[in-house]
């Protein structure tokens, strides 16, 4: 056995316990989480005095681990349409698939290092396939499909089954990349998936106002993404609605679905979003916001609305570090009234949540093996420029 006393345990489930302990088997299964000694079995002596807070391990919503070559490789604050393009023209020019591999295998260790025991991870190849079997982080695996020509929805639809069948037992599923990227007709086949199987969605949500004017207007640079790109867009008509509003009828009833950075969301579309019988959960990724468009969702808007919020970290194309505590110190800095524990929760709990996975991670709870992480260098339960994360077990 282990035990850990630090200056306050946060269970995530319960309220934070000062001068909190916890003890865990070898295994890293919790034993006890209390602030008693000898409740937790163990002698005052035996325990390890740490200061700082202890938590469950983190859970990432939403990574790219495939995309961790490209790490400093594409310009900051250019916008998404700009970033879409560069990542297009780089794999155009041809990847060393070994470059890609080793990138996602030092990523996959870093995740680690980072305190994160669990990730949601998009894939549009195979390339992450054998690090993920061997990875000490549990995966699931979102295969993106991308297609916005009605007549080619059925073959892409297809090349997807195939990939997924790859990743097949571990976690996996077919989600749609985004809105603009995916046609009404590639949407219907990946519902009626949907409604016949466990298939949990993950989707790319409002990264930029360009995404809503296309929607609202067909105007803005995604008319010059897909002349870039070749593909002729005359089938598709301006729907008068931003994009989520446009598109949430298409999406499943029988799955939970992720809406991921959702940068340009406003008041209306969540409550819109309210009126239909949808599983929505809303994530957030801010330093790839910031990276990328050079602003932050209003998280603030979706305080209270009494919808599921998670954490990730987007791809190392769009982020400097895979590490939650760094999006909640970005979050924290913007939205200072957004406590420490929410946070935490958001980073941890509510992921498991949304992962399905809440029985044995997310939380400090006896007989859970969610893993223990300690945040130090806090000023009071404000996270700072100093502030870390060490994985203890």
């Amino acid at each position: 056995m282990k035990s850990f006393k630090a200056d306050y345990v946060f269970p995530v489930y319960a309220d934070p316990i000062k001068n909190g302990i916890v003890t865990v088997d070898d295994a890293g299964k919790i034993i006890s989480v209390t602030d008693n000694p000898s409740a937790a079995g163990v002698k005052p002596g035996d325990i390890e005095n740490l200061n700082g807070i202890i938590c469950p391990g983190f859970v990432n919503t939403h990574c790219h681990l495939e995309l961790s070559h490209l790490k400093d490789k594409i310009a900051q604050g250019n916008g998404l349409v700009n970033f879409v393009k560069e990542i297009i023209t780089i794999r155009r020019n041809g990847e060393v698939e070994a470059d890609a591999i080793a990138a996602a295998e030092k990523a996959d260790q870093e995740m680690y290092d980072n305190g994160i025991v669990a990730v949601g991870d998009i894939a549009n190849t195979d390339v992450s396939l054998a690090i993920k079997a061997k990875s000490k982080l549990y995966y699931h695996t979102f295969v993106e499909v991308l297609g916005f020509l009605p007549d080619k929805a059925n073959e892409i639809f297809d090349n997807a089954l195939q990939l997924l069948q790859k990743f097949k037992p571990a976690p996996a599923s077919i989600t749609p990349h985004a809105p603009y990227s995916v046609s009404k007709e590639l949407f219907k086949l990946i519902k009626k998936h949907s409604d016949a199987n466990n298939n949990l969605i993950s989707m790319h949500n409002q990264e930029c106002e360009d995404e809503n004017k296309f929607y609202r207007y067909k105007l803005g640079n995604f008319n010059e993404l897909y002349e870039f790109l070749g593909v002729d867009i005359s089938h598709f008509k301006p729907q008068a609605r931003n994009s989520i509003q446009s598109i949430i009828p298409l999406l499943t009833s029988n799955q939970d679905i992720l809406l991921v950075h959702n940068t340009c969301t406003n008041l209306k579309d969540i409550y819109f979003i309210k009126r239909f019988d949808r599983n929505i959960h809303w994530c957030f990724c801010p330093n790839a916001n910031l990276y990328i468009e050079k602003r932050l969702p209003k998280i603030n808007l979706f305080l209270d609305q009494g919808f599921n919020i998670t954490l990730g970290t987007d791809s190392l194309a769009s982020n400097t570090r895979l590490c939650i505590l760094n999006e909640m110190r970005t979050i924290q800095q913007k939205f200072p009234a957004i406590t420490l524990e929410k946070l935490v929760q958001w980073g941890t709990l509510n992921g498991a949540e949304f992962l399905g996975i809440a029985g044995e991670i997310g939380s400090l709870q006896a007989g859970k093996t969610p893993g223990l992480n300690l945040i130090s260098g806090l000023d009071g339960f404000k996270i700072t420029p100093d502030t870390k994360v060490k994985r203890l077990i």
